[in-house]
């Protein structure tokens, strides 16, 4: 019954609407008393503040679970953007979700493989490895001996996916109201690949997909599909241990070589935008493992893309066009893959230009300050210039970009980045011929 009046769309809006309301109420209220107060009294406050509100956050995405754990698991991984608080309670749910019992998920899984759980595997730990917003991981092992990897969607997963889409269908018009920024196109391009994560045949050939176009690295390991025990609902697949990308301490303490895993992770992600063209959409660091001898495995490959040929030219032009420096370049780019300003001034899209070349720079998260300049510069660009269409393929390559941001935010202060990894990396694979064919198309769903 709980369960039921939590996937209601309208309880969903209410209590997300409710919830965000009283955080922002008490960031006014302290914002009002600030003259009141010594200025280090001001930062106390406010650092508080913001600890009671990522609680509240993660505490909110637990109950309401679905899409909306995804939201938190992307603040928690934008340290390059949210105050620290926020991302150290946040970070909390890349992989330290409470699991569902084994007593609901058990019966679940067995239907879905069409056999007893104890006719198939020789173990089956009844404890999650991971749990996430839709789906979580046992680890077992198969009669021949082989360790592999459970991935089980949640029962109501595929439910709750569509109401949530139904919540942001309805945010998005009500922002619409108010501002002229251009939100349908991220809504389509979430309304058609999301509910694919639910749909463990399509991610089972994603990453087979993704896995044959980076054959040629021996550097990533992506995990193998075991078709055989592997239905709508269940994966299974190889089992892969490793370190969380995002975790210094523990990649330092196994004798790893925190740089180089950051180059392998910049130059893993812009090969397959810029070059292949098809990539892994999902990538936040609870997807990413540290694995001996310096090399990197690939998780969760529910979220993928494929882009057009049309878009993939245009996107690598602007990638190549922002990195040296070619802003006309750049221009051209940004209007060959859709974009478009209210008014036609080549400055707007020069402002995006300087915005992404500073968050690149792993020395720009060496100084907050910097870092706020740069986001507030270009959102005063974009109140002066606002973007009235854009194209939606862009919204999952963002991800891929703010993820190496972010990444750059962790470990930017904890290893020796002499150089800017990323400019360099998207300029090399910009600069190569593309190994997307051009009669491409999307996966079989």
């Amino acid at each position: 019954m709980r369960s039921r009046i939590r996937e209601n769309r309208l309880y969903r809006f209410a209590y997300a609407a409710s919830l965000i309301a009283r955080i922002l109420t008490g960031y006014r209220l302290l914002a009002l008393r600030r003259g009141r107060m010594p200025e280090a009294e001001y930062e106390r406050r406010l650092k508080d503040q913001h600890r009671r509100n990522a609680e509240r956050v993660y505490k909110g995405v637990l109950h309401l679970q679905g899409l909306m754990i995804k939201i938190g698991q992307t603040i928690g991984s934008r340290a390059d953007i949210f105050p620290e608080e926020y991302v150290r309670v946040l970070v909390r749910l890349q992989d330290q979700v409470p699991p569902r019992s084994f007593r609901i998920m058990r019966p679940y899984i067995e239907r879905q493989l069409g056999a007893g759980i104890d006719d198939i595997f020789a173990e089956f730990d009844r404890k999650p490895v991971a749990a996430a917003s839709l789906a979580q991981v046992y680890r077992a092992r198969l009669k021949d001996g082989r360790e592999v990897a459970v991935k089980v969607v949640y029962p109501d997963s595929h439910r709750l996916v569509k109401v949530d889409l139904g919540i942001l269908k309805a945010l998005i018009w009500l922002e619409s109201r108010f501002n002229s920024y251009p939100l349908d196109p991220v809504y389509d391009e979430l309304a058609a690949n999301v509910p694919l994560e639910v749909d463990m045949r399509h991610e089972a050939q994603a990453m087979e997909a993704i896995a044959a176009k980076l054959a040629h690295r021996d550097d990533v390991v992506i995990p193998q599909v075991i078709w055989d025990y592997t239905s709508d609902r269940v994966l299974t697949m190889q089992y892969i241990d490793g370190i969380k990308i995002s975790d210094v301490d523990r990649i330092n303490e196994a004798g790893l070589d925190g740089s180089r895993l950051f180059v392998l992770v910049a130059e893993v992600y812009l090969e397959q935008l810029l070059s292949v063209g098809h990539f892994h959409a999902d990538p936040h660091p609870g997807n990413i493992f540290a694995l001996p001898g310096n090399k990197i495995g690939l998780l969760d490959f529910g979220l993928t893309k494929q882009f057009t040929p049309e878009f993939h030219d245009a996107f690598r032009l602007t990638t190549l066009s922002m990195f040296n420096g070619d802003n006309a370049g750049f221009v051209e780019g940004m209007k060959a893959s859709g974009f478009k300003l209210k008014h036609d001034a080549a400055d707007s899209f020069v402002a995006s230009a300087e915005f992404f070349r500073g968050m690149a720079d792993p020395e720009t998260y060496r100084d907050k300050e910097l870092v706020h300049a740069l986001n507030d510069a270009w959102v005063k660009a974009s109140k002066n210039n606002p973007m009235v269409d854009m194209p939606g393929e862009m919204t999952l390559a963002m991800r891929v970009f703010f993820l190496l941001f972010g990444l750059g935010a962790t470990v930017g202060s904890n290893v020796d980045l002499s150089q800017n990894v990323i400019a360099e990396t998207a300029l090399r694979y910009a600069g190569e011929p593309a190994r997307q064919q051009k009669d491409a198309r999307p996966l079989a769903v």
